[in-house]
C-alpha cells in the first residue's frame, strides 16, 4: 500500500468562528493563515498554525450541528514532552481561566483534559511515559502484538 506523508490538517467544527479563533489564539497561540468565505461572502471557516505542531494546520468550520455532536468527544490529543510540561500547561490554562482536569496518570504518559468553548474535549498528553502499568484498569490501554511484525505498539518484541 502507498505510504502516508503525515497529517495535513485537523478540522474542528465550531458554533461561533470568531469566538473559537479568539479562544484557540489565547490558549494555543493560533495564528490564522487562511480564511474561507462562503459564496455569500461570509467567512465561516479559517485555518492556521499553532506553535509546536510544525506544518500541521488546525482548521475551524462553523457547523453548529457537528459541533454539538462532538461535545464531550476527544478527537485529538496534543503532545507535550513530559510531566513538567503538562504541569506548565495546567498553570497556563489556570491563567487563561480555562477549567481542566487534575494531572492524570493515563495509560502510558501524563494527561490533562479540558474543553474548548463548544465542549469539544481536548487532551494534552505527554510523550514521556510514567512507567506504571495500568493495563488491568477499565478504560486504559493494553499493548497489542502485531502479527505482521512480532512487536507490540511500544516497540518490544514478543
Amino acid at each position: 500500500m502507498p505510504e502516508l506523508a503525515g497529517i495535513h490538517h485537523v478540522k474542528i467544527p465550531v458554533t461561533d468562528l470568531s469566538r473559537s479563533l479568539d479562544w484557540y489564539g489565547r490558549v494555543f497561540g493560533l495564528k490564522v493563515t487562511l480564511k474561507f468565505p462562503d459564496a455569500d461572502g461570509v467567512e465561516r471557516g479559517a485555518a492556521g498554525e499553532m506553535p509546536g505542531l510544525g506544518p500541521v494546520l488546525v482548521a475551524f468550520r462553523e457547523n453548529p450541528q457537528a459541533a454539538r455532536g462532538c461535545q464531550g468527544f476527544d478527537p485529538v490529543s496534543f503532545a507535550v514532552q513530559g510531566r513538567a510540561d503538562v504541569e506548565a500547561w495546567a498553570a497556563h490554562l489556570d491563567a487563561q481561566g480555562v477549567a481542566h482536569s487534575p494531572l492524570i496518570e493515563a495509560s502510558i504518559g501524563w494527561l490533562l483534559v479540558f474543553n474548548d468553548p463548544d465542549g469539544l474535549e481536548l487532551h494534552l498528553y505527554s510523550w514521556a511515559a510514567h512507567g506504571n502499568d495500568h493495563s488491568a484498569r477499565p478504560g486504559y490501554g493494553r499493548s497489542v502484538t502485531s502479527t505482521a511484525t512480532g512487536t507490540d505498539l511500544e516497540g518490544s518484541t514478543s
